[in-house]
């Protein structure tokens, strides 16, 4: 596979579809349910059509698998079609919170709590990874550091507004016996995106890319969660 943003595309839209076939054999159909599986189907959408635009179609790589392609060097190959094959139970192992939400029946205090959760993640996103494309756009220099917007105080922005979504299955799940399967999503997610997957991957390709900006921007912004830029590091 010429662009590793398969694995992604396959595992977003795995999740999306498998919420969707549960959601048509289960014996609840109620409020709750309707709105986890929309959440999950708006999620997944909008995550597919940016990896099939903004990456497959422009042909333009992932920086995180750039530099496991160079990391790995002649192993690569091997090790990707390892990386592609685990989408599976990967997709069954973020099903299962959904799942946990579809099958419960939320009070109208944590359907909203996880409607707002969701909405904000999916959203927050969708403007990060705008933002970021919009300053690639018009950045004079190819090794310029993104600091505008959401990006202004989170390195990740992208990656947290992910995980908060995940949240939302939690909120709705909340009451349920099984309420605590609901936990993988988020947390899971935070380790893949932490200290796996992500945000090491990244955080290297943009250093061997970008060099003293980024090290200058590692010093007065946080990493994952937002918050306001702080002073210079001594």
């Amino acid at each position: 596979m010429r662009i590793m943003a398969w694995v992604d595309l396959i595992w977003s839209l795995g999740v999306g579809l498998g919420a969707l076939a549960y959601y048509m054999i289960a014996s609840d159909q109620g409020t709750t349910a309707t709105c986890g599986l929309a959440i999950a189907l708006l999620w997944s959408l909008r995550l597919s059509l940016f990896l099939l635009r903004d990456r497959i179609m422009s042909g333009r790589e992932d920086a995180r698998y750039a530099h496991l392609k160079a990391y790995w060097g002649a192993k690569a190959t091997r090790k990707f079609y390892g990386l592609f094959l685990l989408q599976v139970p990967l997709a069954a192992l973020f099903l299962l919170p959904i799942q946990t939400a579809l099958s419960h029946q939320a009070t109208p205090a944590w359907l909203f709590a996880g409607l707002t959760s969701a909405l904000l993640g999916i959203g927050g996103e969708y403007l990060s990874d705008q933002q970021l494309k919009v300053f690639k756009q018009q950045a004079k220099s190819p090794i310029a550091v993104c600091n505008t917007g959401l990006w202004r105080y989170s390195r990740h922005p992208n990656y947290f507004f992910e995980w908060l979504h995940w949240w939302g299955y939690v909120c709705l799940a909340v009451g349920s016996s099984t309420w605590a399967v609901s936990l993988i999503g988020p947390l899971f997610m935070y380790i893949f995106l932490r200290y796996l997957t992500g945000i090491p991957h990244t955080e290297r390709a943009s250093l061997a890319r970008r060099g003293e900006a980024y090290r200058q921007y590692q010093n007065t912004t946080n990493l994952f969660f937002p918050w306001k830029p702080h002073m210079l590091k001594n």
